[in-house]
């Protein structure tokens, strides 16, 4: 998915033409998430870049999207350009006996 969405839509409500943005993007996710894995392939993951413009798309995390589309909204912005393109993910195995990252931290 390569798309500019315009958040300013003349006779639309501001805050239901951005829940309408953000159920479209959860649906195209949803959807993708459904194709059947080649083998060898453990889950799809998402490439994602996200900006104001196409031209000022950055490379951002997938699970952060949401809150980068909140943040544009309250600042005023009138559009933003969202690309999601999808790729074969693998799981890669932890070492015997370590300790999830997340563990350490709150130690």
């Amino acid at each position: 998915m390569k798309k500019t969405f315009k958040l300013d839509i003349e006779g639309k409500n501001r805050d239901r033409v951005l829940e309408a943005t953000k159920h479209e993007i959860r649906k195209y996710v949803k959807r993708q998430r459904r194709v059947p894995l080649p083998e060898g392939v453990d889950y799809w993951d998402f490439d994602c870049r996200f900006g104001s413009n196409e031209a000022s798309a950055t490379v951002v995390h997938f699970a952060t999207i949401t809150s980068l589309i909140d943040a544009l909204a309250k600042d005023g912005g009138a559009e933003f350009y969202l690309e999601l393109l999808a790729k074969p993910g693998h799981r890669a195995a932890r070492a015997a006996g370590a300790e999830p990252s997340d563990q350490a931290d709150r130690d």
